[in-house]
């Protein structure tokens, strides 16, 4: 299929060109793509090889095909005007050139006629008949001379009179053109205008946002469903794994006076003791936080200093209409951006960035109740977002085999690696070992969309947390993040929709909502709300905060059924103790909003360090540049860049063809320091850490690495 028929195929279609093909065993066939991954089984072993080269063989046409209609760059929409300059001095040049001959052939005729002339006084000449023979073949020679340059320069006139006319045609076809272009532009713009009017009129309009329903001390919060709340993504058709509906509550806080009971500990059923809920709890007390360099462990403190400011931004004006226009439609990953666009770290420094809050899991691993333990893994889990709150620019684009590490062993006991495993779709696979007590992986896939007026980022793929301990492995995955006022306007970003986390060994499940930001609403904006359940269904927690600030955990003592919401779903109404600080994000350091608005931590990824791989993020010399301020230099890195990884792209598709054509097989690429597996967890095909990255790193053996920068 097409590009274009691949935005509207029905749901389920995987696109073959950028599909793994993978063989489990003699009879089944795994097929994936992003986050949709088929398990399909042959009746033989004969069969399923089959299926697995004509597989290949779509795979190869549908690449050759994509290939065809576009270049990795997307420079299509921006080389228009040139084509069109292109157009009209080619029809210069070929006026000019057609003038030309028309000169030559007037002086064809003129000295052909001297010619014809000097011959006729030369047989007028009393000469011998042999010489008289001559001069009368080499007249002749001369007439059909004339005659032939007169019929040549009759043809280029009639040439030209047509090209004239067609000329016309094409001046007035690209005249038009160009008009409807820039009208609808200006439609384009002046709608975008409007919108940002009436948007800035409802915001002051009186009576949207005061007022409001229950008691002084309730709190309503909806975890529910995405289904019936229509947003700006739907029309992007993005289809996601259908989540249980999960009834609509309000949390009340309760009285302890009039809930003492003994006998009950922290993590108790429906009912709990506020006795045991206090701020001196061992792993609960979640105060002094201050920020990254000072947290955590207080008694093993840095070996290295890290520094805490980079090069201010430079202010460049750029317009961003101009280069946005030509984008509608297309995959971000496809459109060649400036610098102007990026911060300076990659999108494997920004994935780096969620461990910005990694003292949560320490606090996990000494949770004796599976429920607690769930509640600061929520609070992690929305923890990575607080970084993006200000953080509207672009990372760049990791090349594929580009690396990325952060070893914090000494310093907070943990070391993490990101490889970038594949370019299109772009994806990042990443593990992290901690030496107190948990292991995180994940593969993300970004998913992208640019709509004109806001930018849909949809990280696909899910994130593993393992506890070594007690063995609870917990699975869940990210919401859409939106970038919005893209042409008109500030840019700000909101996050929206669900995350479910299950612990997959005590079955207990977390449902947060991230709720989408809007003026007519009376919440409080980026709200995140959120029940713990355990393997029964019966609560235990509420979870409650926002995600660019801080998150907290209400203990639940006693839950009832209230009213019936105008949807006609049931809320229940839930007792709680006063809720805990689990979470609070760290004040950002001073002058960061001439920082690219980096934190603590963001600061210090791009750091240069000895002994990294050839391939590390760090060693990128166009981020360099940038980071330096020297962005007109970085474009240029940036392309050179890009070009030597599209033209490595074609040699492999090159290569797979030929191998396919031969009948044999073609592993394409293959991850350094990650392998393919089936997760049995969720069934996708997922990139998981097979080791040998640090072992390499101690005896400073890189051989395997490619050259990318």
């Amino acid at each position: 299929r097409t590009q274009a028929e691949m935005a509207h195929t029905c749901r389920g279609t995987i696109n073959l060109s950028t599909a793994h093909i993978d063989t489990e065993d003699s009879c089944n066939i795994v097929l994936s793509n992003g986050g949709r991954t088929y398990h399909l089984k042959a009746n033989s072993e004969v069969e399923r090889q089959r299926w697995v080269t004509a597989l290949e063989l779509a795979k190869a046409k549908a690449i050759r095909m994509r290939n065809n209609q576009s270049d990795d760059s997307g420079d299509e929409e921006p080389a228009s005007q040139s084509d069109k300059g292109e157009l009209h001095g080619t029809l210069k040049t070929l006026s000019s050139k057609l003038e030309d001959l028309s000169t030559c052939n007037e002086l064809i005729a003129k000295h052909g006629a001297a010619l014809q002339r000097s011959l006729s006084e030369l047989e007028s000449l009393k000469l011998p008949a042999e010489s008289g023979e001559k001069l009368k073949a080499v007249n002749e020679r001369a007439t059909l001379f004339r005659i032939t340059s007169n019929a040549m320069i009759n043809a280029c006139r009639d040439f030209l009179d047509l090209a004239e006319t067609h000329s016309r045609k094409w001046q007035r076809a690209l005249q038009y053109e160009r008009e409807q272009r820039i009208r609808l532009e200006e439609t384009i713009e002046q709608l975008a205008k409007q919108h940002n009017s009436l948007e800035r009129a409802c915001r002051g309009a009186p009576g949207l946002s005061a007022g409001g329903t229950g008691g002084a001390n309730a709190a309503k919060g909806d975890v529910q469903s995405a289904k019936g709340e229509a947003s700006d993504e739907d029309e992007e058709t993005e289809y996601f794994d259908a989540m249980e509906d999960a009834p609509a509550f309000i949390t009340v806080t309760a009285d302890p006076k009039h809930h003492r009971r003994s006998g009950s500990n922290l993590s108790g059923a429906s009912e709990g003791h506020p006795e045991d809920w206090n701020l001196e709890d061992s792993v609960f007390d979640s105060s002094n936080q201050t920020s990254y360099n000072e947290s955590t462990c207080k008694d093993l403190l840095p070996k290295k200093r890290r520094r805490t400011r980079i090069p201010d931004k430079p202010n460049y004006s750029l317009n961003l209409w101009s280069i946005m226009k030509n984008c509608i439609g297309k995959e971000l990953s496809k459109i060649p951006m400036p610098v102007n666009f990026n911060e300076p770290l990659s999108m494997l420094q920004r994935l780096t960035e969620d461990l910005e809050y990694h003292e949560l899991l320490d606090k996990a691993v000494k949770c004796e109740s599976s429920t607690e333990q769930m509640c600061f893994v929520a609070a992690f889990s929305v923890s990575s977002y607080s970084t993006t709150v200000h953080r509207t620019a672009k990372p760049f684009n990791p090349l594929l085999g580009e690396t990325y590490e952060l070893d914090r062993l000494d310093e907070f006991g943990f070391r993490s690696l990101c490889e970038q495993v594949s370019h299109h779709p772009p994806a990042a696979a990443h593990h992290v070992y901690s030496k107190r007590g948990w292991t995180l992986w994940q593969e993300i896939t970004i998913a992208s969309k640019f709509r004109g007026k806001y930018l849909s980022i949809m990280p696909l793929g899910a994130i593993h947390l393992e506890f070594h301990s007690s063995g609870n492995h917990y699975v869940w995955r990210k919401v859409t993040s939106t970038v919005h006022n893209i042409i008109v306007g500030k840019l700000w970003i909101d996050q929206s929709g669900e995350i479910e986390i299950v612990n997959h060994k005590s079955k207990d499940k977390c449902q947060l909502k991230f709720t989408p930001y809007s003026y007519f609403s009376r919440d409080v904006p980026r709200k995140v709300t959120g029940v713990v359940t355990d393997a029964d269904g019966k609560a235990h927690y509420v979870m409650s905060g926002t995600w660019d600030e801080k998150m907290e955990c209400s203990k639940i003592v006693q839950s009832s059924h209230g009213s019936t919401s105008s949807e006609g779903k049931q809320k229940t109404v839930y007792q709680t103790l006063s809720p805990k600080v689990l979470w609070k994000k760290y004040p950002l350091p001073e002058n960061a909003e001439n920082m690219y608005f980096f934190s603590d931590l963001a600061l210090t990824l791009n750091e240069p360090e000895e002994r990294v791989a050839p391939t590390d993020s760090r060693l990128r010399p166009d981020q360099r540049l940038m980071e330096s301020g020297r962005w007109d230099e970085a474009n240029v890195e940036k392309q050179r860049l890009e070009e030597k990884q599209r033209a490595v792209r074609r040699r492999r598709e090159a290569e797979a063809v030929e191998a396919l054509e031969e009948g044999k097989d073609y592993e394409g690429y293959i991850p350094l320091w990650f392998e393919r597996k089936v997760d049995p967890m969720t069934g996708e095909l997922i990139c998981v850490y097979k080791g040998g990255y640090w072992e390499a790193k101690d005896k400073q053996d890189w051989s395997m690495c490619p050259d990318i920068f």
